[in-house]
């Protein structure tokens, strides 16, 4: 599967949910599916993801929250799978978009899941209480309904084709995205009723 066709096969599933999203090709390919005020691009912070989605679902418990991430980017910041995990957020679901390759940086050499490292794994033994791994999109799909059922912190790893998107061109601008994901935020859950 590629990871655009695995991204518009959840699109629908994600899209009322709180999703961050780590830089380059991930992001670039959700702004493709359509761009929705719940959607942070985290620009320029690779490997940072699943540490802005783990302050969020612990801030804001009544929301699912859901990060989208690449396997260059897990194994730059290996301690976020040991403080997700500690912290064990009900409300995060993690998916890993595993290539086997840094697409996003402009060049395609391999990273170490290419060899012997299993990111699913990695977050199991790191203590992620829910871990699978897929390969196609109806498996993605089940497995994104499931964690969002489960209200158990999740990390998914979709293996994914090395292709990246025609285009990195995000709109909108870094800071205009920070500020619409803020009011989206207090707009959603439980906040609402504030």
């Amino acid at each position: 599967m590629t990871r655009i066709d695995a991204i518009k096969s959840i699109y629908p599933i994600i899209a009322e949910h709180a999703v961050v999203t780590i830089m380059g090709a991930t992001a670039a390919e959700l702004f493709k599916c359509g761009h929705r005020a719940n959607f942070f691009y985290l620009e320029h912070a690779m490997g940072l993801a699943p540490s802005m989605g783990l302050g969020i679902a612990l801030a804001r418990p009544d929301l699912k929250v859901i990060v989208l991430d690449g396997d260059g980017s897990v194994l730059m910041n290996l301690g976020g799978l040991t403080t997700m995990a500690r912290c064990d957020p009900p409300n995060l679901v993690h998916i890993i978009f595993d290539n086997e390759v840094l697409l996003s940086v402009g060049v395609s050499f391999t990273t170490a899941t290419a060899a012997a490292a299993d990111l699913e794994g990695l977050a199991r033994e790191a203590g992620v209480p829910r871990t699978a791994t897929c390969r196609d999109e109806s498996e993605l799909i089940r497995l994104v309904d499931e964690a969002l059922l489960a209200d158990k912190l999740t990390t998914i790893v979709a293996k994914v084709e090395p292709i990246g998107p025609d285009s990195y061109f995000i709109d909108p601008h870094m800071l205009e995205n920070r500020f619409e994901f803020e009011r989206a935020l207090r707009q959603m859950g439980d906040a609402k009723s504030e």
